[in-house]
């Protein structure tokens, strides 16, 4: 089984492809360049009233880059709806490579000491491609995605990469766009300042205001009432006003 270089996978997010492997056991990957691309429009993202409610209650804590290699691990793992996965050990491998490098970041959820859910992906530029997500209680990836979509928000990025349209996705509010339209949004979140992504696709970039795009911003953001209880770095409550719900 060859290597996957982590400077080749860079160089392929860059232009829009992304690996795969037909199962666990393969020892290979093929290199995959959709027609169709999904994608969550920053500006898009749909916190529901429930979603919203969860996220405030804090009934997890959720973290980011806390345990990457086991968030990869525990996607790869087979479920009801998918028997086998894509992610064979030579894709784990270079993604973890991408981590120590600064390329690749997990978000969390955790009951306890148990982690419960989440999902990883590659940073480049302003553009978060987004691997996998796993939950093993209800809504756990739900939330993960809510606490990154808010975690891009913050910090400039202009582009969530989804890949390929799920229904459990489009009713958080990914689209599906065309490979042309993909390309413009990319080159733009590729950039000095990446762009805002809206809910029309290509019409909506817009060109975010002066700033470098950072995945840790949400980090550095202080609580609004000392008197919050933070689950992690900021409240869940902090979390749904980034995101737009006031309810």
């Amino acid at each position: 089984m060859s290597r996957l270089d982590p400077d080749l996978l860079l160089r392929a997010y860059s232009v829009g492809v992304f690996p795969m492997a037909d199962s666990r056991d393969a020892r290979e990957i093929f290199w995959v360049e959709p027609k169709r691309r999904g994608i969550l429009p920053l500006d898009g993202f749909r916190l529901s009233h429930s979603l919203a409610k969860t996220v405030r209650s804090e009934r997890f804590t959720v973290t980011a880059n806390k345990a990457f290699r086991q968030v990869v691990s525990m996607c790869a793992e087979p479920r009801p709806d998918r028997p086998d996965t894509w992610i064979n050990p030579q894709i784990e491998s270079a993604y973890g490579d991408l981590h120590a490098r600064g390329h690749a970041h997990s978000v969390e959820c955790w009951r306890g000491e148990a982690l419960v859910g989440g999902l990883y992906g590659v940073t480049l530029g302003g553009a978060f491609f987004g691997e996998s997500m796993f939950s093993r209680e209800r809504d756990a990836s739900k939330v993960a995605l809510a606490w990154l979509v808010a975690r891009l928000r913050v910090g400039r990025f202009g582009l969530l990469d989804c890949q390929f349209i799920t229904d459990h996705l489009a009713s958080l509010g990914a689209i599906e766009i065309s490979r042309d339209d993909y390309v413009s949004l990319l080159d733009a979140a590729l950039g000095a300042t990446g762009a805002a992504v809206g809910a029309g696709g290509a019409a909506g970039v817009a060109s975010l205001s002066a700033g470098v795009p950072d995945f840790f911003a949400l980090d550095r953001l202080a609580a609004p009432d000392p008197t919050d209880t933070v689950s992690g770095p900021i409240s869940g409550w902090r979390i749904v006003q980034l995101l737009g719900h006031t309810s």
